[in-house]
């Protein structure tokens, strides 16, 4: 497939920057792909082509937050009306306002979908027992410094994992809410995922993308980028990672050795969120120009909308309308 262009697809429909976004796990009906936007209107899309499925109305102010359940039943929003919603993903229905005292910038479900965990710019993470949604967070974490910029659930929903403008990356545990480990760094954290085994952590911060024993926190690598990375992610082969930052750009590299395998400038904004596909063939951005754009892992492999015509095919059908890998 060398040679090839890369032609991302580009999801419109938000109005204002993209802030976050989170892709389902495989479900029968193929996987799905929820974004946040500073508009107040996240949106659910079919993950492998983009197609818009629905819009959850009701939030008052921008989503920072936005995620999917792995089964993609549920959806959950955390926003700068000072809540946190659960929706129902097939509906669109708002199950559940979760009330918060200050903008709500992360939401995490557990595996198991039972449990919902929100950070704030209160400085506190909260776990909330789905089972009883009516009731007060069953734990709340307090130890940070700053506002929260993200959390995310590990270790079987043992732990939480958080990153803080107060330049710290903190593991706490989630039933006794007591912090277990902490990193410091020089500049604030701006994103942290772990890799699809839960083995390894993945945190961006200035410049670098850094790898992290997800149990131990003991650094295993670290790689620069030419600008700032607002967020990484992970192939579930283990070979390559993408990120994406402050320059518009997308880049893929080498997990191993560093190197940068590709790059590509199609958002007309800095690139706030990053994420691969469950089946590894497509990564999703979210910029600051409004978009979502998907783009293929190998370029010019038919997938999706995507369609490769070999020259000779091309040539014997001169007359046929452009596909999306073509233009």
């Amino acid at each position: 497939m060398t040679g090839m262009r890369q032609t991302p697809l580009t999801c419109s429909g938000h109005t204002r920057p993209v802030t976050d976004l989170a892709f389902s796990e495989s479900t029968p009906f193929g996987y799905f792909l929820v974004s946040a936007c500073k508009d107040g209107k996240p949106m659910l899309r079919q993950g492998d082509t983009g197609d818009w499925i629905g819009t959850f109305e009701g939030h008052k102010g921008a989503v920072w937050g936005a995620t999917l359940n792995r089964e993609a039943t549920k959806v959950a929003t955390g926003a700068a009306d000072f809540s946190a919603k659960l929706w129902d993903a097939l509906s669109g229905e708002e199950l559940h306002t979760f009330a918060h005292k200050h903008i709500v910038k992360s939401v995490d479900f557990s595996t198991d979908s039972n449990l919902l965990l929100t950070g704030s710019n209160e400085k506190m993470l909260r776990i909330f027992d789905l089972q009883r949604p009516e009731a007060d967070a069953k734990v709340c974490l307090n130890g940070h410094t700053s506002n929260i910029r993200t959390a995310i659930f590990t270790k079987c929903n043992t732990q939480v994992l958080s990153a803080s403008d107060d330049k710290t990356v903190r593991l706490w545990d989630a039933s006794s809410g007591e912090e277990i480990k902490r990193l410091e760094f020089p500049s604030i954290p701006n994103s942290l995922e772990l890799s699809d085994d839960q083995m390894l952590l993945l945190i961006t911060q200035g410049n670098f993308t850094s790898f992290y024993n997800a149990e131990t926190l003991e650094k295993i690598k670290e790689f620069e980028a030419p600008t700032q990375i607002n967020s990484a992610s992970l192939h579930s082969s283990r070979k390559v990672f993408v990120a994406g930052g402050e320059d518009f750009k997308m880049y893929k590299f080498d997990y191993e050795t560093g190197e940068e395998l590709e790059s590509f400038k199609g958002h007309f904004g800095p690139v706030h969120c990053v994420r691969f596909s469950p089946d590894g063939e497509l990564y999703a951005s979210g910029s600051e120009d409004g978009t979502l754009r998907l783009w293929q892992t190998t370029v010019g492999k038919t997938y999706g909308l995507w369609k490769c015509v070999m020259p000779d095919e091309a040539i014997n059908n001169t007359d046929s309308t452009p596909t999306k890998a073509e233009t």
